[in-house]
């Protein structure tokens, strides 16, 4: 059987593959699992209940879905703290600031409104280990927990959750944002009311795009996946910058004052050259994974920024992030990670710290952003293969070898097999576009012709 959990949580079709069902037994579950620790005994012997910060994006589905997850947690003897829609880091926030034993999610990110998750966070606001998640799944409807009388869950409303979040954001910025221009589009997501809140809050002048969520319109036609309506609208108001966020908000693209995106590389180099600067990164060291650009690292060699890669996903940034202690690490995708401030992936606050490098240095974005150089990269999916072969075909792997050396130092080769669907994603780098396209599709061909999925 699959594993149910993904790399971000439990996903897919709501009502479908994330049906109420499916959302009470987990949370019953995850009441189980979650609750086994020191903290929760500590509660115990005070004669407390154990509590949970309950949180959604704005998608029709999350209503049924959360009130599921509530019946489930208050069933098996947890108090339940619904933050209502909020972004899915100010949930990681909240689980921390008022000293819950766990959070639950309900969110599908940039998906499509149809698409639903849950995603859980420990003590802390920590996302889950794969182990951690294994324990929940095997829980499931075992209903070890049931309380009865006074021993239930209470559900209510945590009424100052947005203020909490927001003043936590205000009081992470080393600088105001006065006269600045920011247009923000909201993805008619989490963030529709917060963002905004918290840019206007920090000094800035803020014209809103996207922040007109129906429960339906969530990351249609707006929002990081579509940043052509940001770019447009920056150039229309001759804004500074623009901030795009998706549906939970728990990532930050930018497009600088001519309308040209700044990526998730683009955005770390900047974070990472500021705070080596003002002593606030963590062994000068920047976690970034192996699908970031050679540019960024160039740059951060040539800043005396030492660069650790991990496997793509933003749970791998995380846990190197919290074993070596390390203070700044994020995805191209604009997944971006501050210690100091949060426990995942944070697009509000990730804007925020941006805007305030335009404030602080009196540059322009596009002057922020010329501090690495973008290779040019291709990206080629190859369908219709069996990716599990890709590691043992040694052929495949000669030729990845001596693409590599015609490149040297001047591009870069990768081919791994995707994570989710029966593909290999083929990426090349090089100085020049033709030519790693040209790479990208030599490639592409030979993994075609050797892994090709065999009909019987």
């Amino acid at each position: 059987m699959a594993r149910l959990f993904g790399t971000d949580g439990v996903r897919g079709l709501a009502n479908g593959d994330i049906t109420a069902q499916l959302a009470l037994d987990l949370a019953q579950a995850a009441a189980y699992v979650l609750t086994k620790g020191r903290h929760a005994e500590e509660n115990r012997a005070a004669g407390r209940r154990p509590t949970a910060v309950l949180a959604r994006d704005p998608r029709i589905s999350g209503e049924f879905l959360a009130a599921a997850v509530a019946s489930g947690l208050a069933s098996s003897g947890i108090d339940v703290l619904d933050a209502g829609v909020i972004p899915t880091p100010a949930c990681a926030f909240l689980v921390q600031d008022a000293h819950a034993d766990f959070g639950v999610m309900i969110s599908a990110s940039h998906n499509a409104a149809p698409d639903n998750g849950i995603k859980f966070f420990s003590l802390g606001g920590q996302k889950l280990p794969d182990e951690v998640e294994d324990r929940i799944e095997a829980a499931l409807g075992r209903q070890e927990l049931t309380p009865t009388g006074g021993d239930v869950g209470r559900i209510r409303r945590f009424a100052d959750a947005e203020d909490r979040y927001v003043l936590h954001l205000l009081a992470s910025l080393n600088h105001r944002l006065d006269g600045i221009h920011v247009v923000i589009d909201a993805a008619n997501g989490a963030a529709a009311g917060i963002s905004p809140q918290a840019f206007n809050d920090a000094g800035a002048r803020v014209t809103v795009i996207g922040a007109e969520p129906d429960g339906l319109n969530i990351n249609e036609g707006s929002g990081s996946t579509h940043l052509e309506v940001l770019q447009a609208k920056v150039l229309e108001v001759g804004a500074d910058l623009g901030i795009a966020h998706d549906g939970d908000a728990d990532r930050c693209l930018a497009v600088d004052a001519n309308g040209d995106i700044v990526d998730g590389d683009r955005i770390m180099a900047i974070l990472a050259i500021s705070m080596k600067e003002r002593g606030a990164l963590r062994d000068d060291t920047l976690v970034t994974t192996v699908m970031s650009n050679l540019g960024l690292r160039r740059a951060m060699a040539e800043r005396g920024i030492s660069v650790a890669v991990t496997g793509v996903g933003d749970r791998y940034v995380l846990e190197a992030l919290a074993e070596h202690g390390w203070s700044l690490g994020g995805e191209q995708s604009g997944h971006l990670i501050i210690t100091e401030h949060a426990t995942t992936g944070d697009g509000v606050l990730t804007g925020l710290h941006l805007a305030g490098e335009i404030a602080r240095t009196g540059k322009s974005l596009a002057e922020l952003a010329a501090c690495m150089t973008v290779y040019p990269q291709v990206l080629v999916n190859v369908r219709g293969v069996d990716r599990a072969r890709l590691d043992g075909d040694g052929e495949i792997a000669a030729a990845v070898a001596r693409e590599q050396e015609a490149l040297a130092d001047s591009g870069r080769v990768l081919l791994r097999p995707s994570g989710t669907e029966p593909m290999v994603r083929v990426m090349v780098e090089a100085e020049r576009e033709d030519t790693a396209r040209a790479v990208a599709d030599r490639l592409a061909a030979l993994v075609t012709e050797r892994l090709a999925t065999r009909v019987e």
